[in-house]
């Protein structure tokens, strides 16, 4: 059956109808203009080599490509059939851990790498199973709701790696929460999670939500990867140990018990990686045990689309309307002229169009060549690069944004707070925004410009609502503007308390004594009367007390991260 993928867009034929009347109103315009002028021979004779035919032809031409575009834009299509898929099988959820700690290369190449290599093959052994794939670190997100696109699951698991997820830990908990979202609530079994880890969990809940969603007739398989000894973690990006707020080398360790401990409570077997094939084959005959549900789909296999038609279709007319000349043909027995006018609007678009697409691709180049500088570390030749981009073209936000970035790397925090400035200036996308702001707020941050840091914070928040490294860096600025603000306060009465001149010398006479002290300025008495001095107090605590109310309303607002980044 002949249908649109994008609907929406033919809401743009309504343009039509008003391009009709449009029309019609240059008609009468020209028509009433011409009675102005006042002398029909002259008017005819001035108007001799105009076709109002030709005029006609050339506005229907122009309509007429309009409405293909719109229809190429909302892309019919033709399904060329359908196929009703029956299967038999269960609902698997699988957890993947993307930690940090799953970088550790005690199981070669690493333990996350290893797990993506097992977890493919079992995919492929559970053919008949909807698949969904939930990934997680300090917090969890859905990848991939449960489908039977076997092909797409493994696209996703490839994608898979802590770059992900943007808060670092190990939260389990959440990540059997969201698994269980996943499922159809109705049904009370052919339901299970593979959760696959180095149970390095930061979090307590765990065992307790694998009994609860036991109950609701789902099976904890749990695959532990990694070794008891443990192995420090290398950090991918800069090529160093992970190190812990002690500055000592991280040590990531299998979590054996954890894992058990989740999957007895889970209704489900622990399985220790030692072999891919024999892990992959305990867990099938494992998910064999829950029995297997009819499972109908209808789907599509494929569309014949019409959109290039339409488009080639679109260029034709308008080459044609473009031909087109509003003027007579020329008579045979004058001199072959070419009375073909060209369009000047079209001249003028060539002229400034052709200029800006090549001036585009070379502000871009150096933009390219910049980031592979930055790739190998090479911050100052980034930057240069960087730099001669945004003057080629001061709009170019990624050139902007970058240039800020190797300005901070190479030193140099205003100037990379201008770049930042003028990228948030010249993006389009709340995101790209969003980004800017929340890299000159880490700047501003780092140089102690503790309001100014503040600002950038809230409106990268603002963009951004779910950027939680934004929301807790603005957190931290808060805490670190109050500590200081009380640093100064204690500063400040100290030396109000501070005296103000040298202790007299023994040696004096008693009555030189009296005449110094005679001389010394005498201490003021204060202007201010009690009951202001107890009101300001008072407006001082309220307004603390406010400032700590907002505090925890943050607190409140952002998700628990745990202490640990790996």
């Amino acid at each position: 059956m002949f249908q649109f993928q994008h609907i929406e867009y033919l809401t743009g034929l309504a343009a039509v109808p008003l391009m009709v009347l449009l029309y019609f109103f240059v008609i009468r315009w020209k028509k009433s203009t011409l009675k102005k002028i006042g002398d029909a021979a002259l008017v005819n004779q001035l108007i001799s080599d105009y076709s109002p035919a030709k005029f006609s032809l050339k506005f229907v031409l122009f309509i007429a490509a309009f409405t293909v575009g719109v229809l190429a834009l909302a892309n019919p299509r033709m399904p060329l059939g359908t196929a009703t898929v029956h299967r038999s099988g269960i609902d698997v959820m699988i957890a993947l851990d993307v930690s940090k700690s799953m970088l550790a290369q005690d199981i070669k190449p690493d333990r996350l790498e290893r797990a993506k290599q097992l977890l493919a093959k079992l995919i492929d052994k559970l053919s008949e199973d909807r698949i969904g794939i939930v990934v997680f670190a300090g917090r969890a997100y859905l990848q991939m709701p449960l489908t039977t696109d076997h092909a797409a699951a493994k696209m996703y698991l490839s994608s898979a790696t802590p770059g992900v997820v943007p808060t670092q830990g190990t939260v389990i908990g959440d990540a059997l929460k969201m698994c269980n979202a996943a499922f159809n609530v109705k049904e009370k079994k052919y339901k299970s999670i593979i959760l696959i880890s180095d149970g390095e969990d930061h979090d307590d809940n765990a065992v307790k939500l694998a009994k609860a969603l036991a109950s609701e007739g789902v099976m904890i398989n749990t695959i532990g990867i990694g070794s008891p000894e443990g192995a420090m973690i290398v950090d991918a990006e800069t090529n160093e140990v992970k190190r812990d707020a002690t500055g000592a080398p991280v040590v990531t360790k299998l979590n054996e018990i954890g894992l058990k401990d989740i999957a007895v409570n889970g209704n489900g077997i622990y399985q220790l990686f030692t072999n891919t094939d024999e892990v992959v084959s305990r867990i099938e005959t494992q998910l064999k045990s829950l029995g297997q549900k009819p499972i109908t789909e209808n789907s599509l296999i494929n569309f014949q689309y019409f959109f290039p038609w339409l488009l080639a279709l679109v260029l034709i007319v308008l080459l044609a309307e473009f031909l087109v000349s509003e003027i007579k043909s020329v008579k045979k027995n004058l001199p072959s002229i070419n009375k073909k006018k060209v369009n000047p609007v079209t001249v003028l678009l060539i002229f400034f169009i052709a200029p800006s697409i090549s001036f585009a691709q070379n502000d871009n180049k150096l933009v390219k060549k910049g980031n592979e500088a930055y790739k190998k570390k090479q911050y100052e030749v980034a930057r240069e690069d960087y730099k001669k981009a945004a003057e080629k073209n001061p709009a170019n936000q990624k050139a902007q944004y970058n240039l800020g970035n190797a300005l901070y790397k190479t030193a140099k925090p205003e100037e990379a707070v201008a770049a930042y400035d003028a990228a948030i200036q010249n993006s389009r996308l709340a995101i790209e925004k969003s980004g800017a702001f929340y890299n000159k707020g880490v700047v501003l941050q780092n140089e102690k410009k503790l309001p100014e840091c503040i600002d950038a914070y809230k409106n990268s928040l603002r963009l951004n609502p779910a950027d939680e490294d934004a929301r807790l860096n603005l957190q931290k600025a808060l805490q670190q503007q109050q500590k200081q603000q009380q640093q100064q306060k204690e500063k400040d009465n100290k030396e109000q308390k501070k005296p103000k001149d040298e202790p007299q010398k023994k040696d004096q006479p008693k009555q030189q004594e009296d005449n110094n002290k005679n001389d010394l300025p005498q201490p003021q008495p204060s202007k201010m009367t009690k009951k202001e001095a107890e009101e300001k107090l008072k407006a001082l605590l309220q307004q603390e007390k406010k400032l700590q109310d907002k505090l925890r309303r943050v607190n409140a607002a952002s998700p628990e991260k745990p202490e640990k980044d790996w």
